[in-house]
């Protein structure tokens, strides 16, 4: 059974950091895109960053850059979001999704095979 499974959700005060982990199981990330998207309660899902597993292309939504980055770990099969300087509007479910081959429009929902459950990230004081 393919499944990705997101953790490292938490509550986090504004200015802390988070480290996101989306562990692939059956099956390895070599030939698949990676993207991380987030939603927010009454707001569509966004994407937040992709990673290419085969060369380590990366992109970031403009929002993101310099706080967020997005890496993998070929022995672990898994891919982390590293999120530093949060506020709260990053709080929202966080969600890792694959797609299996190239990617041009990674932010786009519909270009993913398949998602992993969410983990839940809520930044307050």
């Amino acid at each position: 059974q393919l499944q990705l499974v997101e953790s490292g959700g938490a509550l986090v005060q504004p200015g802390g950091s988070l480290r996101l982990s989306c562990a692939a199981s059956g099956f390895t990330l070599d030939y698949y895109a990676i993207g991380w998207f987030r939603q927010a309660p009454g707001k569509e899902r966004e994407g937040v960053s992709c990673i290419r597993y085969s060369d380590g292309s990366t992109n970031y939504a403009d929002s993101m850059k310099g706080r967020f980055t997005i890496s993998r770990d070929k022995a672990k099969n898994t891919v982390y979001l590293q999120m530093n300087s949060l506020k709260p509007e990053d709080t929202a479910v966080y969600y890792c999704a694959a797609r299996w081959g190239p990617i041009t429009n990674w932010d786009r929902k519909d270009c993913y095979d398949f998602w992993g459950q969410g983990t839940q990230v809520t930044v307050s004081s």
